[in-house]
């Protein structure tokens, strides 16, 4: 597939006719070519974020043949104050790509990797057929709906959003589109996570009873800046306006901004969001309900802290209720992990490893009979086999936007310090107006969805 076919295929072949796959295309690996594709042959990505999980994704992607680099974006050039203190930024990453193919880029193989300040103007390069999503949780609707009109298939960091309206309007964006989204909750790509819930959507405890999401507590100070929480000048190469972008106006200080964002009410939503996109995801998964949600939220209750910068909750509990008589606890006080709990018995997994009532039920052997599901072993890599054949990845973004629902409600609820009762098809709070005003955000200026 050369040039101009190709990229007319990867940018309108994607989930045609409401998700029908169109006939696959055999990946290069699989036919066991030994020397990297020529760049006509490759997808060719750009990156919008490049801090943390930006920076690794670059890493991840540059060893896949299939992938041509082809441009990073970032407002931060680059500086200290990520995962440890680390160092990254815009220029860290072009440098790490134009490194790694320094070789090609001399023989006029490969184009160096061009750096931007703007995501808009990646997303203008007519020559980039995907894109990676990995901004702070305020900015990801934006750019994902822009990419999504403009063609791109994207893989994108969870929490898919900040808010459940931003995550229904980046959905309908994208399916709209027609392009592939991957979600970056990669515990579904893995072997156990996949067996547990199989075995619990074929009965092998019995009757679903309740699920336990175990999510940890407090807020690490990851990037090593927590005691910068006082205003300070605004670094030189950081464009921190634009790193506002939606949020409200406020003060730089560093403890605001890179990896400690996500314990600000503005950027995100603390560890309630940040594993709800993990733990919940994986709960809804073997529940059957990825493609709705619960009915009621109760008997929340968090722990914010007052007067502070980091005002995210740093203990939490609260209660999904499902239609089918299931209810979710998501707290911080359980063991960090998903416990399944039927009338026969029961499943706890996490990244760590898992744990059964009784080991035959973990021995189960299921076959082609019992209900399946999507099986994945590289989320990477899975996201590139979807956008060559067209299809619907691992962790398609409707059903993250459910998962990542149920946190946002609880969140709510915990600052609301009620119940509430939830239309899953409607999505939409029944009788209270305060909930239902929260489930979106202002957006300051010019900003829009």
């Amino acid at each position: 597939m050369k040039s101009k076919n190709r990229r007319d295929f990867l940018k309108t072949g994607a989930l045609l006719a409401g998700g029908l796959a169109l006939p696959s295309i055999v990946p290069a690996s699989a036919l066991g070519r030994a020397s990297r594709p020529a760049p006509s042959d490759r997808i060719t990505l750009g990156f919008i974020g490049t801090g943390n999980m930006g920076t690794g994704h670059v890493r991840r992607f540059l060893g896949n043949e299939q992938v041509q680099i082809a441009a990073v974006c970032d407002v931060n050039r680059a500086s200290y104050g990520y995962w440890n203190g680390g160092y990254a930024g815009r220029e860290p990453a072009q440098q790490l790509v134009n490194f790694t193919h320094s070789k090609q880029i001399r023989s006029g193989k490969y184009s160096a990797c061009e750096g931007y300040e703007d995501f808009r103007e990646l997303l203008a390069r007519d020559d980039i057929d995907a894109v990676v999503v990995s901004t702070p949780d305020h900015w990801h609707a934006i750019p994902v709906i822009a990419a999504a009109r403009a063609g791109k298939h994207i893989y994108g960091e969870k929490p898919l959003s900040l808010t459940v309206k931003e995550g229904r309007a980046m959905s309908d964006a994208v399916k709209e589109a027609g392009v592939v989204f991957q979600t970056g909750s990669q515990q579904r790509s893995n072997e156990r996570f996949r067996h547990a819930c199989e075995l619990v959507l074929n009965g092998r405890i019995g009757t679903l009873r309740t699920v336990r999401c175990g999510l940890p507590p407090g807020q690490p100070d990851f990037g090593e800046t927590g005691d910068r929480k006082e205003p300070e000048p605004v670094p030189e190469g950081f464009n921190y306006d634009l790193w506002l972008g939606p949020a409200p106006e406020a003060e730089y200080s560093p403890a605001r901004c890179h990896v400690n964002f996500r314990w600000i009410l503005d950027y995100s939503g603390g560890q309630v969001t940040d594993w709800g996109g993990h733990h919940p995801d994986i709960a809804q998964w073997g529940m059957g309900t990825a493609r709705t949600g619960p009915i009621a939220i109760r008997n929340a209750k968090g722990t914010f802290p007052e007067n502070d910068l980091w005002n995210t909750a740093t203990e939490y509990y609260f209660e999904a209720e499902y239609a089918n008589g299931v209810t979710m606890i998501v707290t911080s006080d359980e063991q960090r992990g998903v416990r399944f709990e039927g009338d026969d018995g029961w499943i706890f997994v996490s990244r760590g490893g898992h744990e059964v009532s009784d080991p035959a039920i973990w021995s189960t052997i299921l076959s082609d009979q019992d209900t399946r599901l999507y099986h994945s072993d590289n989320h990477h890599q899975d996201f590139i086999d979807s956008v060559i054949a067209g299809t619907e990845p691992i962790a398609p973004i409707e059903e993250a936007h459910r998962s990542i629902s149920i946190a946002h409600l609880g969140n709510i609820a915990m600052q609301l310090g009620r119940d509430l009762r939830w239309d899953p098809d409607r999505e939409v709070v029944l009788d209270d107006a305060s909930a239902n005003e929260m489930l979106g955000r202002p957006m300051r200026a010019p900003w829009t969805l």
